[in-house]
């Protein structure tokens, strides 16, 4: 089983980027695909992104379409998450987490597969 674990959180400008990394231990990292769901202070979570098993599948949600881009890298058991043109609404604590992933979806299969989350702050 996979266990995740997210690092690259941080207080950014509007306008800024940043990077969000996910890493990983356990030997399904290969044939699983990842995600980030995000959840902003007093709202439900989201699913933000996530990248197919071999990385030929991606999804975005529509809020962030354009500005995040999601990558993995196998041989490192790592994943990331870079995030330009960050807005205030992007705030929240980010999570790394085992999915489904299809290019129109990213389907949660609970947080017991989620890592600890990192928080992620734009300033206005």
């Amino acid at each position: 089983q996979l266990q995740l674990e997210e690092s690259g959180g941080g207080l950014v400008q509007a306008g800024g980027s940043l990077t969000l990394s996910c890493g990983a231990s356990g030997s399904t990292w290969s044939s699983s695909a990842i995600g980030w769901f995000r959840q902003a202070p007093g709202k439900e979570y989201e699913g933000v992104s996530c990248i197919s098993a071999d990385g030929d599948v991606t999804y975005y949600a529509a809020s962030v379409k354009g500005r995040f881009n999601i990558s993995r890298d196998n041989a490192k058991n790592t994943m990331s998450l870079q995030m330009n043109g960050l807005k205030p609404e992007d705030t929240g604590v980010y999570y790394c987490a085992g999915v489904g992933c299809t290019s129109d979806y990213v389907k949660n299969y609970g947080q017991q597969y989620w890592g600890k989350g990192t928080q992620v702050t734009v300033a206005s």
